[in-house]
């Protein structure tokens, strides 16, 4: 806990920084900032290092972003829709509303991949990977020429693993 506060605010001690105080940035400093460069959040942050505002009970937490999005953009689309960082620094607290959009988990995925940022490994670099990137193209080569249990046989998975890569369900990116 002391770790978390060191990181948050710099102290070692408690500071409660006023709900109010913080809703008052977001108006009189986010909302009018007008720079090209990213704005970060003076205060709490998670621990993916994204702005974050504790509620007034001291629990609960929103995404500071999600309100400078919501506020300078509208509401989203659909509760589904992520406030994306177009700079990519979402993680370093940034909520620019120049830099913020909605868009969909899978809009905001991609561009994470785009920006360096995906924290999540996929392919070979996933820890249970049971196959190569060269493995799987050669996979899809041979669909139509084998079947699917004979191609399993070959490389050592599952014939639904197989039937996963070549509906696109698993690989995705290949």
């Amino acid at each position: 806990m002391h770790y978390l506060r060191f990181r948050e605010d710099g102290s070692l001690e408690r500071v409660t920084i006023p709900l109010s105080v913080k809703l008052d940035y977001i108006h009189n400093v986010a909302l009018k900032h007008i720079s090209d460069e990213c704005l970060t959040w003076p205060f709490s942050k998670n621990e993916a290092g994204y702005a974050v505002i504790r509620k007034y009970d001291g629990k609960d937490t929103a995404i500071a972003s999600r309100i400078v999005c919501e506020v300078a953009h509208g509401p989203p689309p659909t509760p589904k829709y992520d406030a994306a960082h177009e700079c990519g620094k979402g993680h370093e607290a940034c909520i620019s509303p120049k830099h913020l959009k909605w868009k969909t988990r899978k809009e905001n995925a991609a561009d994470r991949v785009i920006h360096g940022t995906d924290t999540y490994p996929s392919g070979e670099k996933h820890q249970s990977a049971l196959l190569s990137e060269d493995e799987v193209k050669e996979i899809k080569e041979l669909k139509g020429v084998l079947s699917k249990n004979k191609i399993a046989d070959i490389y050592g998975v599952s014939r639904s693993h197989i039937s996963m890569i070549h509906l696109g369900k698993k690989w995705k990116h290949l």
